[in-house]
């Protein structure tokens, strides 16, 4: 290294003036790095930032940053190993680590040679979240419904007199806040494959929604990613609390360290110290349920999102809200006020007598089929994207016996067609764009209303747009523009 090596933050003893006038490299210059670059350098530091895409590209992200005026190495041209060079630190966003084959190999190499040398530590925005905190935390995993349950959680907590927050992988990295956060606030995080092989330590309760099967592509098998998940429950302190999911094969089968309390949630009778389903009603145990209560939340009927697994997120934000002290009342308010989350089973218009439904978020088949159970025929279905080598072939089931008919688009539009006709769905569309996708759905819908088109792809979204959000926000626009055409002149 030509730069002289610097003396290491010492991760031990951090707090928020460790970085003041000390070399910190951020990897990656997406939501997370942005945040951390800015985090950093209003605390201080001297920031290099590093990101494998030019200046071109990077434009809007840069233009984030602000008056911050940390050191850019963007671009191919560079070599990583100049941004690692002289740091006392190195953060990185979520994608980026050593072990995962998916990181660029010229940064996975550079990266990998500075956490063999020992010298300089290598830390995640997550992780350094976590170090900095104050405040209590939820961590909330699972292969699908932990957007909804963080959700959830938060909404139920904010109904209690500490202040909640949310962020994590929901989108909204939490580090700049860092500063204003103290030990009343409750914080809820949503935490992702990604995120957590980076952690040191968990959060202080540990919420686990499902775990099936996805992103092998970055850990390889099922085992892999199942350990991975894992890992939440692994790091509970000794006075912390797991939150489990006993419908689930995997999720039953976790346990939490020596001392950490764990309660269930079901949907059939709830344990004593656990959250269920009986008479019609989400209750609570008779250990969990406050002193002199007879258990009962709410009817299930109350319940504002469609679907068998939203009642099992339902369940998890209970027991969340109750684990912190938030009365049966005000949880049930705040289930009953809540709007959902934008692309998860989001109502975006009726329009003749079809409702459509954003469920880009719903890249893996097995939230695909709680999406097209939580909806009654006549269902016209818009699928397809980039493959995330997931086997679809109990989607392809599900599809032939709730499915009208589907439109695909996007790489995976050929699997899926000869998968969903193989399963005995009749009436299969191809097409190329999601405005398209959404014209044919709709006169499909209009053969018998009234009628629903969900867009739930089973796939990333990487062949045609930059993520899930993206996707999503191209359906709603397409939808939009029909509702216009439908709007008298």
């Amino acid at each position: 290294m030509a730069t002289p090596p610097a003396s290491a933050i010492d991760l031990a003893t951090l707090d928020l003036d460790s970085f003041h006038g000390r070399h910190v490299a951020v990897l990656g210059l997406a939501r997370s790095g942005i945040a951390l670059a800015r985090f950093l350098a209003d605390q201080g530091a001297q920031v290099t930032v590093y990101d494998g895409r030019d200046a071109d590209a990077l434009s809007e992200a840069v233009a984030a940053l602000g008056e911050r005026r940390p050191r850019l190495l963007l671009g191919p041209q560079v070599a990583p190993m100049d941004a690692l060079a002289g740091q006392a630190l190195i953060c990185t966003s979520p994608s980026i680590n050593s072990r995962y084959p998916t990181t660029e190999p010229r940064l996975r190499a550079a990266l990998a040679d500075v956490e063999a040398e020992g010298r300089v530590p290598v830390v995640s925005e997550i992780d350094l979240f976590l170090r900095l905190c104050p405040a209590t935390t939820v961590g909330v995993t699972g292969t699908k419904g932990k957007t909804t349950t963080s959700s959830l959680a938060a909404a139920v907590l904010a109904a209690g007199e500490a202040p909640a927050v949310l962020g994590g992988n929901i989108g909204v990295p939490l580090i700049e806040r860092l500063p204003e956060l103290t030990s009343e606030h409750r914080v809820v995080l949503e935490l992702s494959e990604l995120q957590l092989p980076t952690l040191s330590r968990g959060t202080h309760t540990a919420v686990y929604t499902h775990v099936t099967s996805d992103h092998l592509d970055r850990h390889g098998s099922l085992e892999a990613y199942r350990e991975v998940k894992r890992r939440l429950a692994e790091l509970l302190p000794a006075t912390g609390t797991l939150v489990r999911n006993e419908d689930d094969p995997v999720v039953s089968s976790y346990r939490a360290p020596a001392g950490a309390r764990t309660l269930t949630y079901t949907r059939s009778a709830p344990a004593a110290d656990g959250v269920g389903v009986r008479d019609g009603w989400v209750v609570a145990g008779e250990e969990l349920a406050p002193a002199g209560h007879d258990g009962r939340i709410l009817p299930l009927e109350a319940i504002p999102l469609p679907g068998e697994h939203n009642v099992s997120n339902v369940l998890a934000a209970v027991a969340v809200g109750l684990i912190h002290g938030i009365g049966p009342a005000a949880i049930a308010a705040a289930v009953r006020e809540f709007a959902g989350v934008e692309h998860r089973l989001e109502r975006v218009a009726e329009i003749a007598g079809v409702t459509y439904v954003n469920d880009s978020q719903g890249t893996q088949p097995d939230a695909v089929i709680a999406a097209v159970r939580a909806f009654e025929r006549p269902l016209v279905l818009i699928a397809g994207g980039r493959s995330k080598g997931v086997p679809v072939e109990a989607l392809a089931v599900a599809v032939a016996e709730r499915v009208s008919a589907a439109v695909l688009i996007g790489e995976t539009a050929e699997q899926l067609a000869t998968a969903f006709a193989t399963a005995g769905l009749e009436r299969i569309e191809r097409v190329d764009s999601m405005e398209e996708a959404v014209i044919a759905a709709t006169a499909i819908a209009h053969e018998r209303t009234p009628a629903t088109v969900l867009l739930s792809p089973a796939a990333a979204s990487f062949d045609m747009y930059a993520d899930y959000e993206a996707r999503g926000r191209a359906f709603k626009a397409a939808v939009s523009a029909l509702a216009a055409e439908e709007t008298p002149r």
